[in-house]
């Protein structure tokens, strides 16, 4: 069973910087999809940003967090990352790593709290 394993959520005030990161337990094949989403109170969950998988693949981020998020991966440690900057209250939510391979895979989610 793979599970993703989620790390680097916090409080930080308004302007600051996290960075999450996340792992599968396990080597995954025939992944087609990771990235992050967040669900924040009262809120659908919504995607945040994608990582291209393949060589020259864009990365794809919402227009809310475009020029402050970057989204990365290791392929040698399979880990992929979401640094976080100038972070707003708005930003504050539950995040969540994703993975689909032949079926959608989340992680236990790691909380974001942005204080004004």
């Amino acid at each position: 069973q793979v599970q993703l394993v989620e790390s680097g959520g916090g409080v930080v005030q308004a302007g600051g910087s996290l960075r999450l990161s996340c792992a599968p337990s396990t080597t995954v094949r025939g992944i087609t999809v990771m990235g992050w989403y967040r669900q924040a109170p009262g809120k659908q969950r919504e995607v945040v940003a994608t990582v291209g998988l393949d060589a020259g693949s864009p990365n794809y981020y919402a227009d809310s967090v475009k020029g402050r998020f970057i989204i990365s991966r290791d392929n040698a440690k399979k880990t992929m990352f979401l640094q976080m900057n100038n972070l707003k209250p708005e930003d504050s939510a539950i995040y969540y790593c994703h993975l689909r391979a032949f079926r959608n895979y989340w992680g236990q989610g790691t909380q974001v709290t942005v204080s004004s």
